[in-house]
């Protein structure tokens, strides 16, 4: 992916260190590689972004996976005979971002998306070593096109879910591209002008950056303290702040 000459000169001058930093970017497109994803062309720019920065970044398609329905970590202890989920969610968790992309249809982002949600849910109950949910200390973001309106709600709810998740969303988390409403070119397309749309350019290096930023902050604190939002702390009594109550 060739970058702007701007995209170029704010990484050119950029003091941070990122190079301790991996993202994982999940493709949700309905279509199985090695078809074309307009999807793919934004998730190009970031990662481009990402890796002048040295941080090692993977995408994956999830529909190129045998992904079980379901909403348990591994499908196949609950009546399913295939999964490919469980390697999937080993990449997130050994992920510092996510950004979850999506296609618009009918409004909503892809039914693949959805799903993959699903399984990120499975999760979320587990703890991490200091008893907190266990997306704790990794950020979110989403990429989202389209040729009709609903990326800011697409944009939404898969936000609202990773932060209901426990992962942690910076400013500006999500970026778009939008052609014209009804039937006509898509991002990639020749005459869409999405590539050289400077609103969609500035707002996915906006999210990119904001994403290094955050992530960076929350891996040389060590993540989100733990206090006051430790699961095994509350399971075994203990109301932080507030005295434990009297049992007796």
């Amino acid at each position: 992916m060739t970058l702007s000459e701007k995209q170029e000169k704010l990484c050119t001058e950029s003091r941070w260190d990122f190079s301790d930093l991996s993202a994982l970017f999940l493709n949700c497109t309905l279509k199985r590689s090695p078809e074309l994803s307009h999807t793919q062309g934004l998730i190009d720019i970031a990662a481009a972004i990402m890796e002048k920065n040295g941080v090692a970044t993977e995408t994956i398609r999830p529909v190129d996976h045998d992904l079980a329905f379901g909403v348990w970590p591994d499908m196949t202890e609950h009546g399913w005979d295939k999964d490919d989920w469980p390697p999937i969610l080993e990449k997130v968790m050994a992920a510092d971002i996510l950004v979850i992309t999506s296609p618009i249809w009918l409004g909503e982002k892809s039914s693949v998306c959805t799903q993959v949600i699903e399984r990120l849910y499975a999760a979320s109950g587990n703890l991490n070593e200091h008893g907190q949910y266990a997306y704790y200390g990794r950020v979110g973001g989403c990429l989202i096109t389209g040729n009709e309106d609903g990326a800011k709600h697409c944009s939404m709810n898969i936000l609202y879910s990773l932060q209901h998740l426990g992962y942690s969303i910076p400013p500006q988390a999500d970026a778009g591209w939008l052609g014209e409403a009804g039937p006509g070119p898509s991002y990639l397309d020749d005459g869409s002008g999405g590539p050289e749309n400077d609103f969609t350019n500035r707002n996915t290096t906006f999210m990119t950056w904001n994403l290094l930023h955050l992530a960076r902050l929350l891996k040389d604190a060590g993540g989100i303290p733990a206090h006051g939002n430790q699961r095994s702390e509350w399971d075994a009594g203990c109301r932080f702040d507030f005295a434990n109550p009297d049992y007796r």
